[in-house]
């Protein structure tokens, strides 16, 4: 039997990791219909603004831009529109607990192939304060200045 194909990242949420404290991650199917697919084979998306919610018990992925296929004419579906996640019923009942009780939020980290089957990373996350970025910014200054000697010092 052959092995699984390696996954592709086709869009990551860099930003995610500056705005928030990503407390724990689940991988999700995205529910794609039309030319989405092949517009997202090509690499055409963005989470830049993209937020996930739990609706009606389902977990809906809201300002995710998959770009129309550019040979797709009147197949084409709005760029912008939700898009259901396909994940667990216990999962989406922790999660909405969690999002109820905590204040805490679903944000897409990737977007991402796993073999056939498009997949969406999803983080419940806390919204950091301004000092806590300034001190992510400030430890990440750190530790360059750290490499940075230690490479100097090897040659």
């Amino acid at each position: 039997m052959g092995s699984k194909p390696p996954s592709r990242v086709v869009a990551d949420n860099r930003r995610a990791f500056h705005e928030y404290h990503i407390l724990e991650t689940v991988t999700a199917g995205i529910e794609l219909a039309g030319t989405e697919v092949k517009s997202l084979r090509a690499g055409q998306a963005s989470l830049m603004e993209a937020y996930a919610r739990i609706e009606n018990g389902e977990i809906w992925i809201h300002r995710m831009h998959i770009a129309p296929y550019s040979h797709g004419n009147r197949y084409n579906l709005d760029p912008m529109r939700p898009r259901r996640l396909l994940v667990h019923r216990r999962e989406i009942l922790r999660f909405w607990g969690k999002t109820r009780e905590q204040g805490l939020t679903l944000i897409p980290l990737k977007v991402f192939w796993s073999g056939n089957w498009a997949k969406v990373e999803i983080g419940l996350a806390k919204g950091k304060k301004l000092h806590d970025k300034r001190e992510a910014i400030a430890a990440r200054d750190v530790r360059r200045d750290v490499e940075r000697t230690l490479r100097e010092r090897s040659r």
